[in-house]
């Protein structure tokens, strides 16, 4: 097992609209390009549409988890439309969604396909 898995919940990209950056975790390069990208752009437009900031991560089970979170500040953010916007991604991108947690499953957590 890897060290990324062990206790952990494990950041695979996120977005911030506060302060208009993207983060993708260096430990998936291996990664497709084409996936990579179609990750900053889930992210990103959620930003974008809802504000706030959203992370894709792992449990220690290794489930693809999204993370929202705003500041308490921030009166702009549209709780409501970020649980629409949730749906809309599991349900728009659920091949992909799924695909990428077989992958960190087989690769960092060490199952058998």
């Amino acid at each position: 097992m890897s060290d990324i898995a062990e206790n952990n919940p494990v950041v695979l990209c996120a977005s911030s609209a506060y302060e208009q950056k993207y983060y993708f975790n260096q430990e998936f390069s291996a990664l497709p390009q084409f996936i990579k990208e179609e990750l900053q752009i889930i992210c990103v437009l959620y930003t974008a549409d809802v504000g706030g900031i959203l992370t894709l991560q792992y449990d220690t089970a290794g489930n693809l988890l999204m993370n929202v979170t705003s500041a308490s500040d921030d009166f702009l953010f549209d709780e409501i439309g970020s649980v629409l916007k949730i749906k809309q991604i599991q349900s728009e991108k659920r091949e992909l969604l799924e695909s990428l947690e077989l992958y960190y499953r087989v690769k960092f957590l060490g199952e058998d396909l």
